[in-house]
């Protein structure tokens, strides 16, 4: 039976632009080229973009015939072939928008991707380089000498790095939204089908349905979260012209995958980080909030876990944790200027009524419900105050805020001095760190798509008992979310959220069934994993707002960090420092003309003339607002009425008015994400597929050795993990191109030639494990103490071979259950042979009878006779041996008709 509700998948994802004197034509096609749209943009235009869709589905045939008349319409002569009038410009994934400056518009294309994810059979890609075309002819361009360095300025933002897409999943929204949203109630899917069909226009939206009411499926598009979209502005121009195919939502962030593989099970751990684009910008240049509640730094923080050997969103096994990281929501500021490296923080207005706070908090509140936690993790005890500035302000805002709340919802604050507790020689981070994570998420809850397994119900844990969030039919729904914030948000606030995270993980892998209790410990390779994929999303992060990679990680507060690692700490401070000096303000004036925050106008000052962005960020400074919030009910109206669940994802008139609801046959390609991921139509290489390119448990992690326990949840010792018998410098560059496959932000150079402790080589370890060529070096007959050092290491134990001691014999109680079955068989043989001379019932009667309890009809020690095959099955295999061969036998009846029914449902 089909799933009530489907993603949809867009049907553009193929572009190619075509290029005449007077047009650009902008073909783009679904991933089979069966089905065309086309884009005209007009060229003759100085300044204004004129972009015509006539938002009709081509074939290809139809699509040939276009691009064959328009070449024949354009040339200088008619009947000329020496000269095109229709050349191809560029081949390109998608468009990131439209841009313009001082002179006419460029479009941005993606001209390359990489997969970096899936979820659900659902590709993320990663954009890996772009394009910028500038539109208007060179005969009607008005020239302006400013314009070469606003382009400049904007190719700042370097799109190829961490900036993601998808054609068929919702990056902007968490994985519980997007799973909601796909179990509306039918009734409601069914009004809002009916509302689309009156609104829309495009007379091929119910292409391909039936007249049979059962076959159809509901294809639901969400709007996305404007808040974590980065191209938001660039495709204003063109939104309400173009069929929503066109327009294709990036996320700037991190996205990495790992596969965690428990006795051949594939579980696959993603890291999504969206990165806000509202108040975004560089380290002491963005600090606080501005007037609408956006605070800097703010990123979205989701571990989503699944069962890839089950990709369907209603068949397969999904659950996702959502936290978020943004600084404290105050107004507030460090002056630069005075080059230090702390420079002191300043407040620099009063809100007595926590006005910014509250639009913050109501924010969170719509999008995560309740419980809002803060963990605070910045100083409360200093000789000179500065960070806990911060600290009274943001308590005093807090109290404020929840004096008007009702106590079940009330905001939770913990403030924890983590550099105080790193400092002290008896206390241990982690652990007080653990001990938040687990009341954090007991709060919270996880999300989950299916209900507790039945081996929990038998045997609930005591921690499963006391889980918060909301139960309900389907599964679990997270509800509120964490907020962690020190005064930058990278490195205190990284390790942080790895605990709370590490936490989720276990709950989450507790509720789908693959471990008996939801604990963790470290050191084991499902730990390390994660550990290795949240220190590559805090590099990326803290890479995109500070300048450089993390100074202190994991290792470091878990004091196990070799002295090498100090000196890294030194390096990664003077790059944050020389960054934040000198490069943070060009990179401010790219994000603010990027992101549309600046829009380049004659007569007005230039981007690089302004004293300060201030103005810009804080609208409130440019025009008075005319409504006022009130003070005491600081949120929006209908907020209170669905806690602890978040509005966004309550089911009510609001929420549907943002949704795209169509009805699809159940074959149709917009809805069928089975030939979305599998592309049978395309020739691929199985060496080149993601799942084998990204990071492995076992491959990477597991011990080399034989006869070690193979799950991942088992303690190893430092010296255990496949990472350290890595012999030489080629293998490692291995396991570092096979880490950037699987995240985006690569390991500082310093990591591909020092290890850490957990990952310590010994000499002789290298020497084991390294090629042949370097096992068999010739050594001198003279040196007999290491000849016999080497002799010892090449030849090992059985014990360490098989994981037996084979030089111990077995014992008596195995010897004797061998020995008879040894007669057994001996008396099965004798049976067997005496059966063919005597048929006397006294001789059976002597002899045990053993009866086959397999398919195969006589199977014993000495021989076996294979069960047979039908006759049909035989024919089946000479027909499919010959057709490899380049015989190919000819069609039945059978065959032709469902061919007929194939083609029917692909392309009528």
């Amino acid at each position: 039976m089909p799933a009530a509700a489907a993603p949809m998948i867009s049907s553009v994802q193929k572009l190619v632009l075509y290029e005449t004197r007077a047009r650009y034509f902008l073909v783009g096609s679904n991933p089979a080229e069966t089905k065309y749209r086309v884009l005209k943009i007009d060229r003759t235009e100085p300044k204004d973009l004129v972009v015509i869709d006539d938002k009709h589905v081509y074939t290809q045939q139809e699509v040939r015939e276009l691009l064959g008349r328009l070449d024949l319409g354009n040339r200088t002569k008619i009947g000329q072939k020496g000269s095109s009038g229709l050349s191809r410009a560029v081949s390109a994934f998608g468009v990131v928008g439209f841009v313009r400056f001082l002179e006419g518009y460029y479009i941005v294309l993606i001209t390359k991707r990489r997969k970096m994810a899936d979820i659900g059979g659902h590709a993320i890609y990663k954009i890996e380089d772009t394009n910028m075309i500038y539109i208007p002819n060179d005969s009607v361009r008005v020239t302006h000498p400013d314009e070469a360095r606003y382009l400049r300025i904007f190719q700042n933002v370097d799109l190829s790095s961490n900036f993601y897409f998808s054609y068929s999943y919702d990056l902007s929204h968490s994985l519980q939204y997007n799973l909601t949203v796909l179990r509306m109630p039918l009734e409601t899917l069914k009004t809002e089908t009916t509302q689309t069909r009156q609104e829309s226009f495009d007379i091929f939206e119910d292409e391909g349905l039936s007249t049979q009411g059962g076959s159809g499926v509901f294809g639901i598009c969400s709007k996305p979260y404007e808040k974590y979209v980065w191209n938001g502005r660039l495709l204003e121009a063109v939104k309400n012209t173009v069929h929503p195919d066109w327009l294709l939502y990036i996320i700037h962030g991190f996205c990495g995958q790992s596969k965690l593989l428990i006795y051949g099970r594939p579980i696959y751990v993603t890291l999504i980080a969206r990165r806000s684009s509202k108040f975004a910008g560089t380290r002491f240049l963005k600090r606080g909030a501005n007037c609408e509640g956006d605070v800097a730094n703010e990123v979205e923080t989701e571990q989503i876990l699944y069962d890839a050997s089950v990709m369907s969103f209603s068949a397969g096994s999904y659950s996702s944790y959502v936290q978020v990281r943004g600084s404290v929501p105050l107004y507030w500021s460090q002056d630069i200027s005075t080059m230090m490296p702390k420079p002191p923080i300043t407040l620099d207005q009063a809100d007595p009524f926590a006005h910014v706070a509250a639009l913050h908090f109501d924010q969170m509140l719509q999008r995560f419900g309740s419980p809002i936690i803060i963990l605070n993790l910045v100083k409360e005890r200093e000789k000179r105050k500065h960070e806990r500035i911060l600290s009274e302000e943001l308590v005093a805002a807090v109290t404020y805020l929840n004096q008007f709340l009702p106590p079940e919802h009330a905001i939770i604050y913990i403030p924890w001095d983590m550099a105080k507790y790193t400092k002290s020689k008896l206390c241990n981070v982690l652990d007080r760190l653990n001990v938040i994570a687990e009341s954090v998420v007991k709060k919270t809850g996880f999300f989950v798509n299916r209900p507790d397994s039945y081996c929990s119900i038998l045997r609930p844990d005591e921690k499963w008992n006391e889980l918060g969030g909301c139960v309900v039919s389907t599964g679990r729904l997270q509800t509120g979310v964490l907020r962690t914030n020190c005064v930058d948000c990278l490195d205190r606030t990284n390790t942080a959220q790895f605990m709370v995270g590490k936490c989720a993980l276990a709950y989450q892998l507790y509720s789908l069934g693959l471990i008996d209790k939801p604990n963790l410990q470290f050191d084991t390779d499902a730990v390390r994993l994660f550990e290795e994929l949240y220190e590559d999303h805090g590099d990326t992060l803290s890479l995109q707002y500070g300048g450089s990679q993390l100074v202190h990680r994991v290792k470091t507060y878990r004091k196990i960090a070799p002295w090498t690692q100090h000196s890294k700490d030194i390096m990664q401070t003077l790059s944050r420092y020389y960054s934040n000096a000198f490069s943070d303000a060009d990179r401010q004036d790219s994000i603010n003309l990027f992101l549309g925050v600046f829009k380049p106008t004659e007569g007005k000052p230039h981007l690089w003339e302004l004293p300060t962005d201030f103005y810009l960020h804080h609208k409130n400074t440019l025009s008075l607002s005319q409504t006022r919030r009130s003070y005491t009910y600081w949120w929006t109206t209908g907020v209170l009425k669905h806690l602890p669940l978040p509005f966004d994802e309550v089911t009510c008139a609001e929420n549907r008015r943002k949704l795209t609801v169509k009805k699809f046959h159940k074959y149709e390609e917009e809805i069928d994400i089975h030939n979305e991921f599998f592309r049978p139509y395309e020739l691929s290489s199985f060496d080149e597929t993601f799942c084998l390119a990204m990071t492995n448990s076992t491959r990477d992690f597991m011990p080399k050795n034989v006869g070690i326990d193979p799950s991942p949840f088992t303690v190893r010792k430092p010296d255990e993990t496949g990472k350290s018998v890595l012999g030489n410098k080629s293998n490692r560059e291995e396991t570092v191109l096979q880490r950037k496959t699987a995240a985006s932000a690569p390991p500082p150079p310093s990591e591909e030639a020092v290890s850490s402790s957990s990952e310590d080589d010994s000499g002789t370890d290298k020497e084991d494990e390294g090629p042949v060529s370097q096992r068999s070096t010739p050594v001198k007959v003279t040196d007999t103490g290491d000849n016999t050092k080497i002799t010892e290491n090449v030849v090992q134990s059985t014990k360490d071979v098989y994981g037996v001691n084979l030089s111990d014999g077995p014992s008596e109680d195995d010897l004797t259950i061998y020995t008879r079955f040894v007669q057994l068989g001996q008396s099965q043989h004798k049976h067997d042979k005496s059966s063919q001379q005597f048929c006397s019932k006294h001789h059976l009667d002597r002899v045990i009878n053993l009866i086959p309890i397999s398919s195969f009809s006589q199977d014993n020690i000495y021989e076996v006779q294979p069960p047979r095959v039908d006759r049909k099955s035989i024919e089946i295999f000479h027909a499919h041996i010959q057709a490899g061969g380049g015989n190919m036998q000819p069609l039945g009846k059978d065959d032709f008709l469902m061919y007929r029914e194939y083609i029917r449902n692909r392309y009528m």
